[in-house]
Order: C-alpha cells, then sequence, then structure tokens
C-alpha cells in the first residue's frame, strides 16, 4: 500500500476528495469538475479516482450506469497518527490563544479593553517617532561664507 501522503501529494486528488468530503458524488459529476478546474482529460480523472480507490482513500460502487464514488474515512487513521505527532506542539498555542479571547471577552462584558490602547507603561502618553519626510536638523550644518 502506498504511503497515504504520496496519494494526498497530488492536488487534483487532493480536490477530488474535498468534492467527495461533501457526500458521495458520480464519476460524470468529478470529471466535469476536474477537468474544469484543472484543465485534464476524463481518462486522467478517471486515472486519479483509480488511485484513489486503490489506496483505499475513496470507495466506488455500480448504480445502474453510474458508478457513485464516496470519502473512505478508514484511511485517513494513516493521516491522523502522523498529524497526532505534531498536534502536541500547536495545541497549547491554541488553548492559549483560546484563553486571551476569553480574556478579552470578559474584558467587553465588564467595559473594560484588556489591553492599553492609548497609553504608555503606567498610563504616560506615547510619543510619536517623527514622520520620515520631515527634514531633521543637521548639527554639522556649515555656516554661509565660511
Amino acid at each position: 500500500m502506498s504511503h497515504a501522503f504520496d496519494i494526498l501529494g497530488d492536488p487534483v486528488r487532493r480536490r477530488i476528495l474535498e468534492l467527495l468530503a461533501d457526500g458521495q458524488r458520480a464519476s460524470g459529476e468529478i470529471v466535469e469538475v476536474i477537468a474544469a478546474e484543472f484543465a485534464i482529460s476524463q481518462p486522467a480523472v478517471s486515472q486519479h479516482l483509480r488511485i484513489l480507490r486503490d489506496s483505499g482513500f475513496a470507495t466506488s460502487r455500480a448504480e445502474g450506469r453510474r458508478r457513485l464514488y464516496a470519502v473512505a474515512p478508514e484511511r485517513f487513521d494513516e493521516v491522523d497518527e502522523w498529524v497526532q505527532r505534531f498536534r502536541r506542539t500547536w495545541e497549547p498555542r491554541f488553548e492559549a490563544l483560546a484563553t486571551e479571547v476569553a480574556r478579552g471577552k470578559k474584558a467587553r462584558r465588564a467595559g473594560s479593553s484588556p489591553l492599553p490602547l492609548a497609553g504608555g507603561v503606567g498610563g504616560e502618553p506615547v510619543r510619536k517617532a517623527p514622520a520620515a519626510d520631515t527634514p531633521s536638523p543637521s548639527p554639522s550644518r556649515k555656516r554661509e561664507g565660511h
């Protein structure tokens, strides 16, 4: 069996899976969307569908003259296991962000701001930097005539 990311590394196959994530679709519908978005032929789209089916990311079944495709969620377990190793690095950051958002909402309800907006340290006014187009006086300017 191919490595999951080898299969998912192709943008056409990722797009097909995005379409299937909304529910099963007939191969004709998939071909129509993918051919328009990627300017590829019907046989090329069929090849991508076969790869997704053979690798376990999609299932297909015949319904009359149509072939319906759907996402096969089991294969995404391999992807989830790999991502799980990295989840511990970003989850604390998301938790910290959620805490700050909650703190800000609480402060707004209380009628105060959680951040000093117009003041500096200790309530002192913040001094503005001079504008870039304002000429600054030069102490080493030569006097005329000397």
